[in-house]
């Protein structure tokens, strides 16, 4: 073991570089995630003990904690070109003729054509230097701190070479589209129609960690410009790319003629389904370098290659039956039944719609001739009806004015798609209110997790979120894993949740657009529950941190019934309904701005964040000019640095805590 920190981080470095290059370009891991975990951590250790050791390359720095306001500008080097397209042989044939005409021999590179975002990244000295999206072709946005989280990136080259200017395709993995499209609409919002679109909203995301919390990958297929490096065709680029530790997608195929070509284009668009990512063609190149120069470019289009386009996979078929589910987060969302239909491989037999706006916008009626396709060669969609092919038998659907799932009152928050049922207790989404409800930011119900509460809801021992509040020890021994002493410490934990003060509950209730910071707004506002059944939305927007959203959703949810019923629940079980500690004035910290860094010991940094919130002050996530004070902690990292350099003010915990109790006993009633 190396005990120089130099020497050790460095090594660290290099060994977590290999083993990302193992798993995200390579898919091939050799060793767990755990083990990997472990050398992170080791890293991210010593890096917080010597944060002037930290680099721009090095694996630590890969999600930058800065928010663009706006995206600046790269200009490329050289026009990037788009392809001219061929459908068939016979295109295929034209422009190997055109070809013909200029150079001798033609011996083609066919590399599949990823459907993704072309970007641009630039390496000097082997380290990355910073990325842009393809724009016009002659300008393009500057997105390095985007690319920066895309692992199978490399930060660092394996050589230093001295400028590098590389252009691939940046893509999202079918698993990944699908998974951030059922999260979207479990959440009401719109999904995306297809993963090229998905990827290109998630590198042009002006905060960098939304990024990286998307799993994108990429390929690259050309080089730009390499300084002391000489190439002569695209197999020896690809071969100098995979070198440097960049992704080279391994499915390209050297061929003698345009015949090999087609072969090769036939034989990938049978595979194309089995592939993790999508492809919507080929791309041939001229092998030669030499003579691609002969052969020169149009304004538009180099003359030396082009993409052969896939024909779409569409098929007809008729919807049975629109029928109307309820998901886990309450959004009441339309799914097609379809006649059965082979597609992509699989048989297709059930469509969702995703939310009724679509249903109308598409004109999709029971009865209706439909043509499907996959949405990522992964997600069934319905692209469009044949209103001609009716025969006047088809029946419109309309939104749902009752929660099919407990027929409470179905609710539509201004400015968004998806419709919700207001219950909190609905069956269809109970267990995710009472995750919700006992988690961390809510009521922190110790012990009470996904695992426990599956057991509650599968038993019947808990039907209603109050329900919680009526558990015995012995109800509790019946879980599985559940012993006496763990038992005993659920039940004290649900009843020492009974004290948590008013914006902890109104958290807890899960009521849309709310969370933690804007309910412990509203309860200095309003600091008693009872409050809330009369307050109308032009009075909760008078506080200036409320919007109609929120206003709307508080309204919302105090005017069903049932929500009612559970709110008098949990006070009749003995739950706290008012916020204790109100301040009188104008808060003291308002308008100030704090940065934590570093463990502190006598307090999480969600409890520090909401005594600095409950003073009016606001926590960033970043330092810059405007922060007012940093709270530095045990083993503090970059931002203690960066601090010192803009010369702001530095709290230690016991300066911190003086601050806060000196407004507290100023502004306390």
């Amino acid at each position: 073991m190396l005990t120089d920190p130099i020497s050790r981080i460095e090594e660290l470095r290099r060994v977590i570089r290999q083993h990302e290059y193992q798993y995200y370009v390579l898919d091939n891991p050799l060793i767990s995630d755990a083990e990997f975990d472990a050398l992170m951590a080791e890293l991210n250790a010593l890096e917080s003990q010597y944060p002037h050791l930290i680099t721009p390359d090095s694996p630590t720095q890969r999600v930058g904690g800065e928010v663009l306001d706006k995206f600046n500008t790269i200009n490329h080097r050289y026009p990037l070109l788009s392809l001219d397209n061929a459908f068939s042989f016979a295109d295929l044939a034209q422009f190997n003729q055109r070809v013909l005409r200029l150079v001798n021999q033609a011996e083609y590179l066919t590399e599949l054509k990823i459907d993704g975002v072309s970007v641009v990244v630039v390496y000097e000295n082997g380290v990355f230097l910073h990325a842009a999206t393809r724009g016009d072709g002659l300008v393009g946005e500057d997105v390095s701190a985007n690319i920066r989280t895309i692992k199978a990136i490399p930060l660092r080259l394996k050589s230093a070479v001295p400028r590098l200017e590389v252009r691939g395709e940046v893509y999202m993995p079918k698993r990944e589209f699908a998974r951030i499209n059922q999260e979207k609409e479990e959440k009401g919002e719109r999904v995306f129609a297809n993963p090229r679109n998905a990827a290109a909203g998630s590198i042009r995301q002006l905060n960098p960690q939304v990024t990286a919390s998307r799993f994108l990958s990429a390929f690259f297929y050309d080089v730009i410009y390499a300084e002391g490096v000489a190439l002569t065709s695209q197999q020896e680029m690809l071969d100098f790319m995979h070198e440097q530790g960049l992704p080279v997608n391994p499915e390209y195929r050297l061929c003698p003629d345009i015949q090999a070509v087609y072969a090769y284009c036939q034989e990938l668009a049978e595979k194309r389904h089995d592939l993790p990512y999508e492809i919507d063609g080929m791309v041939v190149k001229l092998n030669s370098l030499a003579a691609r120069g002969e052969l020169g470019q149009t304004a538009k289009s180099p003359r030396w290659a082009v993409a052969y386009k896939f024909p779409p996979e569409e098929k007809e078929t008729r919807v049975v039956d629109i029928v109307v589910n309820v998901g886990r987060t309450g959004v009441i969302a339309p799914t097609a039944i379809l006649e059965p239909v082979l597609l992509a491989g699989t048989t297709v037999s059930r469509a969702s719609m995703h939310n009724f706006d679509l249903v109308e916008e598409k004109d999709i009626r029971i009865g209706d001739t439909v043509l499907v396709h996959k949405a990522g060669d992964i997600i069934p969609e319905i692209i469009r009806s044949f209103p001609e092919k009716r025969s006047g038998a088809e029946v419109k659907v309309k939104p749902p004015d009752k929660c099919p799932a407990c027929d409470s009152q179905v609710v539509r928050p201004a400015g968004e798609v998806a419709y919700r049922c207001a219950n909190i207790n609905c069956p269809a989404r109970l267990k995710e209110s009472l995750i919700f409800f006992a988690s961390r930011d809510a009521m922190d119900i110790e012990g009470m997790g996904p695992a426990v509460i599956e057991q509650l809801v599968e038993r019947g021992l808990v039907r209603r979120v109050e329900d919680i509040y009526s558990l015995s020890k012995e109800q509790l021994m019946g879980l599985e894993r559940m012993g006496s002493k763990s038992a005993a410490k659920l039940l004290q934990a649900i009843n020492e949740s009974k004290k948590q003060p008013l914006s902890r509950l109104l958290t807890a209730l899960g009521i849309r657009h709310l969370g933690p910071k804007t309910a412990r707004i509203l309860s200095r506002h309003y600091s008693s529950l009872d409050q809330y059944y009369h307050l109308s939305e032009a009075e909760l927007q008078q506080i200036p941190e409320i919007g109609a959203k929120i206003a709307e959703s508080v309204v919302s949810f105090f005017a069903e019934p049932r929500n009612r019923e559970t709110v008098e629940k949990l006070k009749a079980a003995g739950l706290n309904t008012v916020e204790e500690k109100q301040f009188q004035g104008p808060l003291p910290l308002l308008g100030k701005s704090f940065v934590l860094t570093g463990l502190l010991a006598t307090m999480t940094r969600s409890q520090a964040t909401q005594l600095i919130e409950a003073l009016g002050g606001r926590v960033s996530s970043s330092v810059s000019k405007k922060t007012d004070y940093v709270v530095v902690g045990e083993d503090p990292g970059s931002k203690y640095d960066k601090a010192v350099q803009l010369g702001i003010t530095l709290l230690n915990e016991n300066e911190f805590a003086a601050l806060i109790e000196e407004h507290q006993q100023l502004f306390a009633k």
